[in-house]
């Protein structure tokens, strides 16, 4: 079973760069305070780490 993780949007795409909105819905997220469990893989953590102000990880599952 491969590992996953719980992000939380925190921040609002409104005023920001076409790219960090298209990286949040690619996500999966696009709503505030929308959850959504992600495989542990480095193209996700590339994509959280690229929006740190706008995403949290709430838990990391294995």
């Amino acid at each position: 079973m491969a590992k996953t993780i719980v992000v939380k949007q925190i921040g609002s795409p409104i005023r920001r760069p076409a790219d960090q909105r298209a990286t949040l819905i690619g996500l999966g997220l696009n709503k505030m305070h929308k959850t959504r469990e992600l495989e542990d893989t480095p193209s996700v953590r590339g994509m959280i780490n690229k929006i740190p102000h706008m995403v949290e990880i709430i838990e990391e599952r294995d």
